[in-house]
């Protein structure tokens, strides 16, 4: 509109310049012609031709009429398009403001229906099977650590007991050992040392002494350890066979899982309240790999785990509560009325119509055919070379008449005609599509407030499913870790196979195979005890002097004698 109005104003402008124009040159040709055909001017040929020439090249009352589109067009634009565009581009903004304040009460709401889904977790605690007979496991397990902590103080001292023990009789065993050996080491000095007699023959009586003193400690400590010996036998003989074998191989588990060879209250699946008879073995190989106790109990037999962890009873709900939800849109107006007029009028003037390449015709053409203002200055270059001083003052003046004709009413012109131009060129290249471009606008704006509701309503509602489903997504993630957690790793019966075969290492390892060895080692060294004995008196005869070897010949032979018996009495 705005290049509209300046083409109108240009057009009138430069129609009234014209016709000033259509008054002035003739008068200026005319007037040069005459001078510049006089028989005295000189050198006037070029000029005369240029005067011939001046006359109107461009007739802008040939261009065709804008009046009626102009007309048609009184009082556009109405309204500030700037200004609304700025306002709807604030509209659209505010949209997601509006969902938001649309959508609080809404998704209030799913966030509460969602929070109360996790109330069947709250009770799969309370409803787990054997609640009760667990606490009184565990309070019994207490009670039983609470009244075996006085008895370590018992235990400890009786820890020092044994200790004692088994040093006093590794000792003994070690002081018959060095008796021998000190025995041995004299004797054998003795009978090496001849060179003098006297010391010879006491290192030989000590020598000898040591063994028999070593023959007097296996007979006084024979009796006690062959005694010990038997009772550890006994004892370890038999746990090592009838427990720590059997306990290795797991034949103590099936014994205990063959009926009726334990009594009918230790029976494990009663005691834990449990459906169905489960096999301390198959149990102990579960809880070995790694199970949990819902697997090794069957647990899926007395409890419904899904039916605590259901959620789908929410999902019909929820969806309901979304079908229903709509988003109100009718306070938004993207075009008002003078908007509506405005573009109306603008596809209905016909602007379109007008003939815009006659403009530019007429643009083309030069103002007036002569260059005006050369032409002054050939009359001025005429007029210094005239040798007649009155037609030099002629041209002179006519010079500087068409100087003023080219300020005064050529030069505005064509700034006018650069105007006219830019405005033509402007509408030429917009009107084309101008037609189509309004419709498009109102048939856009029609679309939008009819359509607008119904995609923003089905946008959010599109929306508030993807945040239900993923809330319902996160549950449900939730869930299954619940599931997997409870089935497969909250409590698991490892550390309970881990106890057991600690057990069996405390008792069979560090207890049985270390008293086994105790028993082992007393019964060898009870064992070498009697050729200790026999090697010992027979050596030390042979350590004793001479002289009292002869005088104690029968009485040694008969203390030899009575070896064997004395032998077979420690047997």
């Amino acid at each position: 509109m705005d290049h509209f109005r300046a083409l109108n104003a240009t057009l009138v402008e430069l129609q009234e310049g014209q016709r000033d124009l259509e008054l002035a040159v003739p008068e200026h040709r005319e007037r040069l012609l005459i001078r510049l055909q006089e028989p005295g001017c000189e050198g006037c040929a070029g000029a005369l031709s240029q005067a011939q020439a001046l006359e109107l090249g461009a007739n802008y009352s040939q261009v065709p009429p804008v009046g009626d589109v102009l007309h048609r067009l009184k009082g556009v634009p109405e309204a500030n398009f700037s200004s609304m565009v700025q306002e709807e581009n604030l509209t659209f903004n505010a949209l997601p403001y509006l969902a938001d304040f649309e959508t609080a009460n809404m998704v209030r709401e799913l966030k509460n229906m969602v929070a109360q889904q996790p109330a069947g977790l709250r009770t799969l605690a309370e409803g787990f099977p054997d609640w009760e007979a667990a606490s009184h496991w565990s309070q019994a397990l207490e009670n039983v650590a609470q009244s075996s902590r006085p008895y370590l103080k018992e235990v400890q001292r009786y820890e020092k007991y044994r200790w004692a023990l088994g040093c006093v009789l590794c000792s003994v065993v070690l002081l018959v050992v060095v008796c021998n050996l000190l025995g041995l080491t004299l004797g054998i000095w003795g009978l090496a040392a001849r060179e003098d007699p006297s010391h010879s023959e006491a290192k030989s009586e000590a020598g000898a002494r040591f063994l028999m003193v070593g023959v007097g400690f296996s007979f006084l400590f024979a009796v006690p350890i062959i005694l010990l010996v038997f009772a550890t036998f006994l004892v370890g003989g038999n746990v090592q066979t009838l427990v720590c074998r059997s306990w290795e191989s797991g034949e103590l588990y099936e014994f205990a899982d063959t009926p009726g060879n334990l009594p009918s209250s230790l029976n494990l699946s009663q005691l834990l309240g449990l459906k169905k008879n489960i096999s301390i073995h198959l149990a102990y190989q579960q809880c070995k790999e790694g199970a949990s106790l819902w697997r090794v109990l069957k647990l899926n037999d007395s409890y419904n785990l899904e039916e605590h962890l259901d959620i789908s009873q929410y999902t019909a709900k929820l969806q309901q509560k979304l079908e229903s939800f709509k988003v109100d849109t009718k306070n938004l107006d993207l075009l008002s009325p003078a908007a509506h007029r405005d573009l109306e009028a603008l596809q209905s003037s016909g602007l379109e119509n007008i003939h815009y390449p006659g403009f530019l015709v007429q643009i083309r053409k030069p103002l007036v055919n002569t260059d005006v203002e050369k032409l002054a200055q050939e009359l001025g270059r005429l007029a210094q070379t005239q040798s007649n001083s009155v037609l030099g003052q002629q041209l002179q003046e006519e010079a500087q008449g068409l100087r003023n004709l080219y300020q005064e009413k050529v030069l505005p012109q064509q700034i006018l005609v650069a105007k006219l131009n830019l405005s033509v060129r402007a509408l030429a290249s917009s009107t084309p599509s101008l037609q189509l471009e309004t419709s498009g606008v109102l048939h856009r704006v029609t679309y939008l407030k009819e359509e607008l509701p119904t995609q923003a309503t089905r946008i959010l509602r599109n929306e508030s499913m993807c945040f239900l489903a993923r809330e319902l997504d996160y549950f449900s993630q939730y869930v299954a870790w619940v599931r997997e957690q409870v089935t497969q790793r909250i409590a698991t019966c490892q550390p309970l196979s881990r106890a057991l075969d600690n057990g069996r290492v405390i008792l069979c390892d560090m207890v049985a195979d270390p008293w086994n060895a105790f028993w082992f080692c007393l019964s060898w060294c009870a064992f070498f005890l009697i050729p200790s004995i026999v090697f010992a008196v027979k050596t030390s005869k042979y350590f004793r002097p001479i002289r009292k070897r002869l005088s104690s010949t029968s009485s040694e032979e008969t203390q030899l004698f009575h070896i064997p018996r004395v032998t077979s009495l420690k047997l």
